[in-house]
């Protein structure tokens, strides 16, 4: 778990204060982390920085800001026959906007996360804003390239680093620079944390 060192290397991102808010939704994704067998620090950080921009310095899962008003997934249509072909779809009576940690978005995405999950997102999508299932969501689909086809094992490896390009795993380079900044902050807390233990 994160200590004294950790947050006060963090301490700056937040304002220079942190809620206990803020320190419980860190304690639980250093929790997720640990239980996925996560040991690179690098990817442990890339991890938390994706929360820290994602969820809006929260470090809690969050609902998307306007919960996908003004986009297709803010709509009741999922996949139809052929490539971005969309059709309407009446149950479950649910709208698939971005929740979580990373923001999940669209019907398919929650049915085939819920399935490798084993559980009902698609009929109870706000399952995705408990901390336990926003990690899990957040882990399994970092790790394993499922958002983008990218992961963190392609950035983060015995080769390289590449604190800008993994945001590729989430989303393109959109604020890649910014997102790469705040990581290599939390990823001196948590080396910090390595070196006191």
């Amino acid at each position: 778990m994160p200590g004294k060192e950790f947050y006060n290397d963090v301490r700056p991102l937040f304002g220079g204060q942190l809620k206990q808010s803020q320190v419980d939704g860190m304690e639980a994704i250093s929790k997720a982390i640990e239980d996925a067998g996560i040991t690179d620090e690098r990817k442990a950080a890339y991890i938390y920085a994706t929360i820290f921009h994602e969820c809006a310095k929260t470090m809690q899962p969050i609902a998307e800001f306007g919960k996908g008003a003004g986009h297709d997934y803010g709509r009741k249509l999922k996949m139809g026959a052929g490539p971005g072909h969309r059709i309407p779809y009446t149950a479950p009576d649910q709208l698939y906007y971005g929740r979580g940690y990373v923001q999940l978005t669209w019907y398919e995405n929650y049915d085939n996360m819920g399935k490798l999950l084993h559980i009902d997102l698609l009929n109870n999508p706000e399952l995705a804003l408990e901390p336990s299932v926003a990690a899990a969501i957040m882990i399994k689909g970092m790790t394993a390239g499922l958002f983008t086809g990218k992961s963190l094992g392609d950035f983060f490896n015995n080769d390289h680093t590449d604190w800008i390009n993994a945001r590729r795993i989430i989303n393109g380079l959109d604020h890649a620079q910014t997102i790469a900044g705040y990581a290599e902050v939390f990823h001196k807390g948590l080396t910090e944390v390595v070196a006191e233990n």
